[in-house]
């Protein structure tokens, strides 16, 4: 007598630790891991190509402490801050984006679409036309703006409740007063300030310093963390609130949990290179199609945006006819994904 086999789901990598339980399905770790090793390939191609160019061996040789002089000025304190800035900020955008899209359940939640990133900018740029702060008061300045437009934005948008695409819509309109708001201050101030600020915010890596990546990826080191235990309550979440509660969540604080971390780690990036705009809407999608995942999971957001951020970073450095900041290019790339999903999503909605 024959015996079938009954698939009770995807296989999954469960780790069990005391009284920690992490669940895993197979194809996202494959998936992450795959990433991983993109991500390595590319980060050691970003370190030898320059000006001066290295091969493959000075590069690893310095990276494991066996080379001195000047290849391993070049490598560690010129351009390994780069190539680190990126991944760091690349995961960090992806998270944010998997986030809000999860929170909303729409394609489209990003929090470059929806303000809280135009937000963040202005209350850098405020703080360095006006301030002329530093890193600690940059990031200060860029969290308030992101809180305060999310807290704008939700309350234009409330009406018996919030739904994703009126959120949207009401999270552009924002975003389009806010970039008016921003051009105003550039224009009202010296012309050095308005110069900086204006480079600094096309979304850029040149001035990001070993100080700046150590004090970003710390911050954004614990909102990771965070996100990540609030994942399983933002899948829950998922299903909608009344589902959600009968499983123990408890919506409300959950929902302002991560609205903040996913403000937090936008205003972490912004406060450090300026906007670095659409990562945040791209990778999450990227991520969900390759991993195959029913909704939104936040590792191979957090690997396809640091992909995405040091792939575009090394396209506009040696690829680019002439050097251009990283966000000239994630604007190229995302502006034709953004307007696919407008148009996928009005007209799912007709």
């Amino acid at each position: 007598m024959s015996t079938s086999r009954v698939d009770f789901g995807r296989p999954v990598l469960v780790v069990r630790r005391r009284r920690i339980a992490l669940r895993l399905e197979w194809r996202s770790v494959v998936v992450c891991t795959l990433l991983a090793v993109v991500l390595a390939a590319l980060a050691v191609l970003a370190l030898m190509a320059g000006s001066y160019e290295l091969s493959p061996g000075q590069v690893v040789s310095t990276l494991l402490g066996g080379e001195s002089g000047i290849v391993r000025e070049i490598v560690l304190h010129w351009r390994l801050p780069r190539v680190a800035a990126a991944l760091v900020f690349g995961a960090a955008l992806g998270v944010s984006g998997a986030v809000f899209q999860s929170l909303l359940r729409n394609p489209l939640a990003d929090p470059g679409v929806i303000g809280f990133a135009q937000g963040s900018y202005t209350g850098a740029l405020i703080v360095i036309l006006v301030v002329n702060g530093s890193y600690t008061q940059l990031a200060g300045g860029a969290l308030l703006g992101g809180m305060a437009t999310a807290v704008a934005v939700y309350a234009l948008a409330y009406r018996h409740g919030v739904q994703g695409f009126r959120l949207i819509v009401v999270g552009i309109g924002v975003s389009a007063m806010l970039g008016s708001v921003n051009t105003w201050l550039m224009l009202r101030a010296d012309l050095d300030q308005a110069m900086a600020a204006a480079a600094w915010g096309a979304g850029s890596l040149n001035g990001v310093s070993w100080d700046q990546v150590v004090g970003g990826g710390a911050c954004i080191a614990v909102l990771l963390l965070l996100a990540a235990l609030l994942s399983r309550a933002m899948r829950q979440m998922e299903l909608g609130d009344d589902a959600a509660s009968s499983q123990g969540v408890r919506v409300s604080p959950t929902r302002l949990a991560l609205v903040v971390v996913g403000v937090a780690l936008t205003a972490a990036v912004t406060a450090a290179s300026g906007p670095i705009v659409f990562v945040s809407l791209v990778a999450p999608q990227i991520g969900r199609r390759l991993a195959r995942t029913a909704g939104i999971t936040l590792a191979p957001a957090a690997f396809v945006g640091a992909l995405l951020c040091l792939g575009a970073d090394y396209l506009a450095q040696h690829v680019a006819p002439t050097p251009l900041p990283v966000g000239i290019i994630t604007v190229m790339l995302g502006g034709g994904y953004l307007g696919y999903l407008l148009f996928t999503e009005a007209r799912r909605r007709l």
